[in-house]
């Protein structure tokens, strides 16, 4: 592939709801490139995009990754993403990195949950974009409705740029709205223009109409015209449609069916005429770098060969053997070869210039999201990719010795490939926590780790770290007494102990209130020391006691027999005694959790809230018909919260959740916990 420069290169990004047919019409266009000599088909396993054995099983992307098709000299990047929300990090890093971005929706269903969600994410980056109306080629589908539902969704600004010939079974070609002329696609990659059908007169000045009348307002010196009524030229509708379209006043909407190669080569047209190029982009954070070359990574993967860094060149002319500077880290990389990626084949590079995609391998100090440049003086790095925080999370358990020597090693490598996931332990529990984005996400990493890394793990719900306290004073004695054949062992205290506040600085006091030397100095400590302990072993669940007071009040000792191990051993028998009597209850971790949802979604939100043992605690409204709502709701109510929210809302709410403060809980949820927790000691002793 020869190496294009800036104005002649198209980076844009295929975003849309799950199967809506991105992967389809990418293996399209690679075909009427002569990319390849056969077009790709992701139900027969033959697609060129989704190319991991993980996407084929599924049949669907899960992973960020460049295409470029070449295209009457210029070179369009296919930044194809994952419709599955899951892999909404993913989405993030390639629109991250795309000038433009290509929504791609079925005529049968229009606008669904993913369009929303993905035309979100592409309105945070402020991108222009274009939509195609796939799969027109089925039945029941009308592009009319299709088309109305986007307008109905996205305003006015959507406006159609061809309208289809034929419908459903007899859809065979387009007719482009500006020249008035018909194409067909029929025998291969073969395209006709053709008379445009009588029929469709009408439609056609009706929708052109709507298409001037839109584009104009992008420039007032055309729009004048237009409104004294003169007739514009091709050349002026052109001009005012890409300027439109690059300010993101309008969005025009194409028709097609990827799996037929019907329309998507005048859409690839439509990409070279109308999308901006990457000099029409203005960057500012690429400002501060100058001449210099400066390259964004938005993608690590783990290969044989090592850790392959997928990047964007911003600035500059990036070549091979050059030295770069991270900026975050500051470490020196070298890029070594330069590769450009073709879906799972690499062609090696010499250079790769500002506005186009390269590939390295074995980056030892950079990773996803990192800044690499030729100026060592900037302190400047182009903007991260604006990550949610994982939502869903596990316990993952080796399933063997031999995965356990392994798994620590395979943790880090799926952490470096994706930025969404979190690998944690906890320190109370002592279980090594997974977290992503939900169910399905962390299932595929397991399965992934099994097939890349022959780390068989096991994952199950975190287990949920209760404490323990207690509601009133008590007062027992603890008394330890063993004769061996020398020195024997002997410690008796009396103790007191109470609740403290449950807003209290300290979760533990400790207080000495022995009079006389009844227990002897040296012997103190270790009272303290077997009171710790015992707190921290806990009395009713296994987990520790806290907001509790103890004060030693009085004792003996034996002269010969007595020591400090005696007295910890005595005390921790005296906290066996005391607390039973100190009305113990147990408490639960309570989180504050920030939801988003469509106001339509409020009340069965709210009251999957209660059902949860929750308490709405605000309501705030949000841009686009979005509200907020803020509550308190026990952390043993919420691990499958991520799939709950999203059957709840058609996976249009999001939330977020940090730890608040511990409660007690309920009489009728303790008992039960309280019964599991025996159960698995029994079973432990077994």
């Amino acid at each position: 592939m020869k190496v294009y420069q800036a104005e002649h290169i198209r980076n844009v990004a295929l975003i849309s709801h799950v199967g809506a047919g991105k992967t389809s019409l990418i293996d399209a266009a690679l075909f009427d490139s002569g990319a390849v000599t056969r077009q790709g088909k992701v139900d027969e396993g033959t697609s060129v995009v989704d190319y991991d054995p993980e996407e084929m099983k599924r049949r669907m992307s899960l992973q960020v990754k460049v295409l470029p098709v070449e295209w009457k000299d210029h070179k369009i990047n296919f930044i194809d993403t994952p419709g599955y929300p899951d892999f909404v990090g993913e989405v993030k890093a390639g629109l991250r990195v795309a000038d433009a971005a290509l929504m791609v929706v079925t005529a049968e269903k229009g606008v669904e949950v993913g369009t929303e969600l993905t035309w979100h994410y592409a309105d945070e980056r402020q991108l222009p974009r274009i939509v195609l109306v796939n799969k027109l080629d089925r039945e029941n589908t009308y592009f009319e409705q299709a088309l109305a539902s986007l307008r109905d969704q996205f305003g006015m600004k959507v406006v159609a740029l061809q309208i289809p010939i034929g419908e459903q079974a007899t859809f065979r070609g387009v007719v482009d709205l500006v020249t008035r002329k018909g194409y067909t696609f029929e025998g291969g990659n073969q395209v006709q223009e053709i008379p445009v059908p009588a029929e469709l007169d009408a439609q056609i000045t009706a929708y052109r109409d709507q298409l001037i009348e839109a584009a104009v307002e992008s420039d007032d010196a055309i729009m004048e015209k237009f409104l004294d009524g003169a007739t514009l030229s091709t050349e002026e509708i052109n001009s005012v449609i890409k300027k439109g379209t690059h300010t993101g006043t309008i969005i025009p909407v194409l028709c097609g069916s990827a799996g037929k190669n019907i329309g998507v080569q005048t859409l690839l047209d439509t990409i070279v005429n109308y999308v901006p190029s990457p000099l029409d982009v203005v960057a500012e954070d690429t400002a501060a770098f100058g001449n210099n070359v400066s390259a964004f990574v938005f993608k690590t993967a783990n290969a044989q060969v090592g850790t392959i860094s997928s990047f964007r060149v911003f600035s500059g002319t990036l070549k091979s053997d050059m030295h770069l500077t991270n900026a975050q880290t500051k470490a020196d990389e070298r890029m070594s070869q330069l590769v450009i990626q073709h879906g799972k084949t690499q062609e090696p590079a010499t250079e790769v210039p500002a506005g186009d995609f390269g590939a390295v391998a074995k980056l030892s100090n950079s990773h996803t999201g990192d800044t690499l440049t030729s100026s060592k003086e900037t302190t400047k790095s182009l903007d991260p990719i604006n990550l949610p925080l994982p939502c869903y999370t596990v316990a993952v358990v080796p399933h063997s010795q031999a995965d356990l020597d392994k798994m620590s090693n395979a943790l880090g490598r799926i952490v470096e490939e994706d930025r969404t996931i979190r690998v944690s332990r906890d320190p109370e529990t002592a279980e090594v926590l997974l977290s992503g984005m939900g169910e399905t996400h962390i299932q595929i990493l397991v399965e992934s780790m099994k097939r890349k890394y022959a780390v068989d793990l096991l994952t199950h719900d975190q287990r949920i770290s209760y404490r323990e306290t207690i509601r009133k004073k008590a007062r027992a004695n603890g008394r330890h007494k063993r004769q061996s054949g020398g020195h024997g062992q002997f410690g008796d205290v009396w103790l007191e102990i109470e609740p403290l506040p449950r807003d209290s600085e300290h979760t533990f006091v400790f207080e000495d209130k022995i009079v006389g030397g009844v227990v002897p100095g040296q012997f103190i400590p270790g009272v303290e020391k077997g009171i710790r302990e015992s707190l921290k072993r806990g009395f009713l669940s296994g987990n520790p006691m806290v907001y509790v007071k103890v004060a030693l009040v009085d004792g003996k000792y034996h002269p010969v027999d007595s020591s400090a191990q005696s007295f910890e051993v005595a005390a921790s028998l005296g906290m066996q005694e005391a607390v039973p009597q100190a009305n113990p209850v147990l408490l639960e971790p309570i989180m504050n959790v920030t939801i988003e949802v469509p106001e339509q979604n409020m009340g069965d939100v709210m009251s999957d809230i209660n059902t949860k043992r929750g308490h709405v605690m605000g309501m705030e409204s949000l841009e686009n018909g979005m509200q907020r709502i803020t509550a308190a709701v026990p952390q043993a109510e919420m691990l499958h919260y991520a799939t709950d929210l999203r059957s709840i809302t058609q996976g249009r709410g999001s939330f977020s959740m940090e730890f608040a403060q511990y409660a007690e809980v309920p009489a009728n949820v303790q008992q039960d916990i309280l019964a599991q927790h025996k159960k698995q000691e029994e079973a432990a002793h077994k």
